[in-house]
């Protein structure tokens, strides 16, 4: 067992952008890919990760800091330190029982595989601490560690079958065949759909208005570097950090927004050979059978409706940390809401109207959610040793993933009957919304 662990953390401590990669390279050669194909592909990708990486860093870093200094301004003061997604994987990786989860995803993945019940097979192990995450909220309300497994099990299926659903979308917007996005941080589209049905009744929001219509709509405004442009020059007024700040920002959001396309064509390329190798090997060995390769959603990243989306919300989340009664967490290291947007993507086909509605929507759930569930990631940070013990401090996360699931789950393995019941009632939403999503993508195949 502790070289089961040892293995883990050290293929944990190569990153992303390398064990991703190299686990892409054995795939390749597994489906018959000559070696030089392979590593050139495999490369190709981990450049790629690297690159939308420091990217991602990058505008999260400057229009967090811009948006921080917004929050500062109003003389705002609330108790839990927001620590961000990264903050959140941190202190689940010290968790004592997390390398497990590698094996129990691994596992289930292949069960359903060679069951025909997924065509995904998903090579994001980075992202499988949101499954620990998960598991330890779980165990934190039970007492019990079997039940936080369980939990990780139900989101691990979750996962995959809407990755099946979201597949064909992912390849449209992103032009990368046979991949997809069996992330948790889908799953909030399960709650916007049923508003987004809605959304799509209303005249001005039933048409396609992803960023090409929003070019052809306003012009010049519309190309990604003067959007970036605007919106960074708004926000760097907003700060109250001067002339000159706003401009240097403007220029940074601008350079993001255009580079951010440039640097996703690198996946297509690196991806597209392996995508026809897997799709090749499997008609050989199963007749009509297709599968999926699951990778994390930065390999949507180059769609700038994610980043006009994700950077408009921002005033909503300030506000409703401002507004909302009872609210205690500080937005900082969360402000930029991917917790939402990379859902809303998916669900809107890159309507970015409609994107930014759900945006404002849901920022209640996830500031109530971070409010809920603060004490727990305390306890979880003090009891890794991220957060020291004497330290009276709180910490959490603005933009908390997937409060609604996590908070079903861990009520109702606690033996709340309530959420037993709202539990099957979100299942009743998730099987609409990969029904509905089995009807869209039909339509586009006639």
């Amino acid at each position: 067992m502790d070289i089961l662990k040892t293995v883990i953390q050290y293929i944990l401590d190569l990153g992303a952008a390398v064990f991703v990669p190299f686990l892409m390279l054995i795939v390749g050669l597994l489906m018959k890919m000559k070696f030089r194909d392979a590593f050139t592909s495999a490369l190709t990708l981990g450049i790629a990760f690297t690159g939308m990486g420091i990217l991602v860093n990058f505008i999260m870093t400057s229009m967090g800091a811009a948006a921080n200094d917004l929050t500062t301004n109003t003389g705002l003061s609330l108790p839990a330190v927001d620590i961000g997604w990264p903050g959140a994987a941190s202190i689940s990786w010290a968790w004592p029982y997390a390398f497990l989860m590698f094996p129990l995803q691994l596992g289930i993945n292949f069960l359903l595989l060679v069951t025909n019940q997924t065509k995904t097979l998903n090579v994001d192990l980075w992202n499988v601490w949101n499954k620990i995450f998960t598991a330890v909220i779980v165990t934190y309300f039970t007492n019990n560690v079997i039940f936080g497994f369980l939990a990780a099990a139900i989101i691990i299926v979750l996962e995959l079958k809407l990755g099946d659903a979201f597949a064909p979308e992912v390849e449209r917007l992103t032009g990368i065949p046979g991949v997809t996005v069996p992330h948790f941080i889908t799953l909030i589209a399960v709650l916007l759909h049923p508003i987004d049905e809605l959304l799509k009744k209303i005249p001005v929001l039933n048409k396609q208005f992803d960023a090409d219509t929003l070019k052809e709509k306003i012009g010049v405004f519309g190309e990604n570097s003067v959007m970036g442009a605007i919106i960074g020059l708004a926000l760097g007024f907003a700060s109250g950090n001067g002339v000159q700040y706003a401009l240097t920002l403007a220029v940074q959001a601008a350079t993001a927004l255009t580079l951010f396309p440039m640097v996703s064509k690198l996946f297509s390329q690196a991806l597209s050979p392996i995508s026809e190798a897997v799709s090749e090997f499997m008609r050989e060995k199963f007749e009509d059978r297709e599968v999926y390769i699951g990778l994390d959603w930065p390999i949507l990243g180059g769609r700038n409706e994610l980043w006009v989306a994700v950077i408009m919300t921002i005033p909503f989340l300030l506000i409703g940390a401002i507004i909302l009664p009872h609210n205690i967490v500080l937005p900082f290291a969360g402000i930029i809401n991917l917790s939402f947007v990379v859902g809303a993507l998916l669900l809107t086909n890159g309507n970015v109207l409609r994107m930014i509605i759900h945006g404002l929507i849901s920022t209640p759930l996830f500031l109530y959610g971070a409010t809920y569930f603060t004490p727990y990631m305390t306890r979880l940070a003090r009891e890794t040793g991220t957060l020291e013990k004497a330290t009276h401090g709180m910490v959490s996360w603005s933009s908390f993933e997937g409060p609604d699931l996590r908070y079903l789950l861990a009520t109702m393995f606690n033996g709340n009957i309530i959420s037993i019941l709202l539990f099957a009632l979100w299942i009743g939403l998730y099987i609409w919304l990969l029904k509905d999503r089995k009807k869209y993508n039909q339509s586009f195949e006639a």
